[in-house]
């Protein structure tokens, strides 16, 4: 049975524990955190109460400033300035980090992930140590925390999709993420890389079927005004890591760095506290807005594909099969 509390347990124990006593910082400062969803969003959500905790840990010495909506530009580009330097903080979807970090495509491998535990078990602890290692020397940020948004949906204006057949040449909107590409080409479909702030006016004008997301992402985005269906895939848990660039990270004082790092691991268990709450009632509003939801009849020939056609391709990128071998041991 899904126990929140015990989701809440794993993902305190799991992660690292910043001391309490903090001490006041001797100037004050301003950070810019640009992120591409609304604030009503579950990455909303996590910006929001990470503004919050910085600055009462702080005592009001740094400020954190929200630019949602992808005021700063798409995701892709707010990685590319965060990790220069430019913009001090970013929160993403993990398929917007991978044109940056091929190794990080592992957590976009389709059906990897069964539930939110397993979220948890790859973000936390020895695995989330490894990711931000990685996201440090060959992306140039640093993982702040992450926001588990559930499983990307599949929403289309086209037709019900209830298995295989159904999704046959639908054009569905992805990051620009070739793992991504790998899975909806191999279920048959058209994926069509594209950045997120084009997305809803390529669904409006049918440049593209659908896309996918979490119920709380397709709820703030409305995207009900041009979808009709949608069907619940499990092939991709949706996670949004928060970065902050190595060298702003540099310029702050050790205690500065304990204050963000704090920060960022409460949000990251406020966001998923979040998640579990909120992501039924999106669902409701989805439905009472006309959305038509559905289940796949063949999942486990969308998972057979996945694991036969799209795994291989990739192993030698995401560090070897015996590396994705040890990942799946853990989160299993």
């Amino acid at each position: 049975m899904f126990s929140v509390k015990k989701l809440a347990q794993a993902l305190a124990v799991s992660s690292v524990v910043v001391t309490a006593a903090l001490p006041v910082m001797a100037e004050a400062k301003t950070l810019k955190l640009g992120l591409g969803d609304p604030l009503e969003s579950d990455q909303g959500a996590l910006a929001s109460r990470f503004k919050e905790l910085v600055e009462y840990y702080s005592n009001g010495d740094i400020k954190v400033t929200l630019y949602p909506n992808g005021a700063l530009g798409g995701e892709t580009e707010m990685v590319q300035n965060t990790r220069l330097g430019s913009l001090d903080v970013a929160s993403v979807a993990i398929g917007n980090i991978t044109p940056f970090s091929k190794e990080l495509g592992v957590l976009t491998m389709p059906y990897l992930m069964k539930n939110h535990s397993d979220a948890v078990k790859l973000t936390t602890g020895e695995l989330g140590d490894r990711w931000n290692k990685i996201a440090q020397e060959k992306v140039g940020v640093n993982i702040l925390g992450w926001t588990y948004s559930n499983f990307r949906y599949l929403t289309n204006s086209k037709q019900p999709v209830k298995n295989l057949s159904d999704v046959q040449g639908l054009k569905v909107r992805i990051p620009q993420d070739p793992i991504m590409l790998a899975t909806w080409e191999a279920w048959g479909a058209n994926p069509i890389p594209m950045a997120w702030s084009e997305t809803f006016t390529a669904l409006q004008q049918g440049v593209v079927d659908g896309q996918d997301n979490p119920y709380i992402v397709n709820n703030t985005m409305k995207f009900y005004e041009v979808q009709d269906y949608l069907t619940e895939v499990h092939h991709m848990y949706s996670l949004q890591p928060l970065l902050i660039g190595n060298k702003t990270f540099a310029k702050m004082s050790d205690e500065e760095r304990s204050i963000l790092t704090r920060a960022g691991l409460e949000a990251q268990q406020y966001a998923l506290m979040f998640q579990v709450l909120e992501a039924g009632k999106a669902r409701d509003n989805l439905v009472a807005n006309g959305m038509e939801v559905f289940e796949l009849e063949d999942e486990e020939k969308w998972i057979e594909l996945a694991r036969e056609k799209v795994w291989p391709k990739f192993y030698d990128s995401i560090g070897g099969k015996d590396n994705f071998d040890k990942v799946l041991e853990q989160i299993n």
